[in-house]
């Protein structure tokens, strides 16, 4: 992950591990707390019972979002449900810091040359954004797209939408000027209502193609 993202070039970036001074020749700091400044974005790849303690850090420093790649919560059962239940309360204490997963591969942006993912290829630009809540269907488009040379304004894991889902990156790609078209793979709708009405505003303009 850290890979991916020193690929962008134009990142200040700020790894946190408390086992290691150093990471990839980047300066490490022990906790969010001992940061040179507030990050704009932090990515969490830690064991889901730690999870909900590290946003509680980044929301008392006031980051304004984060990707949560972990996986082992609702998805793994019981006890998985409670974990993300403390993650979820945690994450109610600052509203304004929205939250992209848990349990997803990230969210890339070619035109950007961002890679907040597990996945070591970043596509090439394009304008189809491609949303989808299977991890394992990205790894499979983005095989894909790589052989047929497809581009992408933003290719977006959504794993199980914690906080931000669909309608979300709807109303946010109807604005985006490098996203013509929408893909989504759907495994369910929550919030109906939003999601129809995000969606409806959103092909008025650019057309939406969505797969379950």
């Amino acid at each position: 992950v850290l890979q991916n993202l020193r690929a962008a070039g134009n990142l200040q970036l700020f790894p946190v591990n408390p086992k290691h001074d150093q990471l990839a020749g980047l300066p490490c700091y022990a906790s969010i707390a001992s940061l040179p400044g507030v990050p704009d974005l932090a990515v969490i790849a830690t064991p889901a019972p730690t999870v909900a303690a590290l946003v509680q850090q980044c929301g008392a420093a006031g980051v304004g979002g984060l990707v949560i790649l972990t996986a082992g919560f609702g998805e793994t059962g019981a006890a998985g449900k409670s974990l993300e239940a403390e993650v979820k309360q945690s994450a109610a204490n600052f509203p304004e810091m929205r939250i992209l997963g848990p349990n997803c591969l990230g969210f890339m942006a070619p035109h950007r040359e961002l890679n907040a993912s597990f996945v070591d290829q970043l596509p090439s630009r394009g304008s189809v954004a491609f949303i989808s809540q299977s991890g394992a269907l990205c790894s499979a488009i983005l095989d894909w797209a790589t052989t047929q040379n497809v581009g992408f304004s933003y290719f977006i894991s959504l794993g199980n939408m914690l906080d931000i889902g669909v309608a979300d990156l709807l109303d946010y790609l109807a604005e985006d000027p490098w996203t013509k078209s929408v893909v989504l793979y759907l495994e369910s709708v929550t919030e109906a209502r939003r999601f129809m009405s995000a969606a409806r505003g959103l092909s008025r303009s650019k057309p939406v193609i969505a797969y379950q």
